[in-house]
């Protein structure tokens, strides 16, 4: 694999994390409990979508095949797809969207952090922009988190019940691979096992504070990462997001 092999990789996984939680993110555009939080989503949904364009779009640049942000976004069938599995879970009750976003945006906003410092000017450009937007979203997701987890009875509960859910699926998120280990030697980006130190004390912060207790169990990783092993989800959710480009390609309005 060449450098810019992986580095394409690399800049899909990136992309696609923020397009699949993007896409998530807007289902609840009309539905949230309250006009404030429904505000809050959309703005969130477009701050995702938004970062996707800059990673898609230099993912295009540098695979030099004449794909821009939006081929490889909608032009791409599943099993082509790098996001994390944590991403394409459903939304669920509000109170599991909320922790799938508090799980994801730790994450993001540590990663983001590191990736300013990367060898390859045009990603620490990116990263520069995307963390203020990710830092709001981690404020905001893991504020939620504490006011549902330490509320009523049955708030806790959910929160508490959303954790378990999700908890297997961030294990992925610290798995490395050849496209890992070519870009920390580049200097591009690090190795996700050195992120999850400060990812463990960030959220045994909040969580606490959430009075939520996390689960005692471990992803066991199986493949999300190349691409290949999706849940069962995510056919459904590209069916929606692509019909558009799929019923009439690249039309024009």
């Amino acid at each position: 694999m060449t450098r810019d092999q992986a580095l394409f990789e690399f800049l899909c996984r990136m992309g696609d994390n923020t397009l699949i939680l993007g896409h998530r993110v807007s289902e609840w555009c009309g539905h949230a409990p309250v006009l404030e939080e429904d505000i809050a989503l959309a703005n969130t949904a477009l701050d995702l979508i938004g970062q996707t364009q800059l990673w898609l779009g230099l993912a295009g640049e540098v695979e030099g095949e004449g794909r821009d942000a939006d081929k490889l976004a909608f032009h791409r069938d599943a099993w082509d797809f790098r996001n994390l599995l944590l991403v394409e879970m459903p939304n669920g009750d509000f109170g599991r969207t909320l922790m799938r976003q508090f799980l994801f945006d730790a994450w993001h906003t540590i990663l983001l952090g590191r990736l300013m410092t990367s060898s390859e000017p045009r990603v620490a450009e990116i990263a520069e922009k995307a963390s203020k937007e990710a830092a709001y979203h981690l404020e905001r997701s893991a504020d939620t988190v504490v006011s549902l987890g330490d509320g009523t009875e049955e708030s806790h509960a959910r929160m508490q019940a959303a954790l378990d859910y999700l908890w297997p699926y961030v294990g992925e998120m610290f798995v490395a691979d050849a496209v890992d280990q070519a870009m920390a030697e580049e200097g591009i980006a690090p190795d996700p096992a050195s992120l999850r130190p400060e990812y463990d004390a960030l959220l045994g912060r909040v969580l606490k504070e959430a009075t939520l207790i996390i689960p005692d169990s471990h992803f066991a990783h199986k493949g999300g990462r190349d691409g290949r092993m999706h849940s069962e989800h995510l056919g459904h959710l590209l069916t929606q997001m692509q019909w558009l480009q799929r019923a009439y390609p690249d039309a024009r309005w």
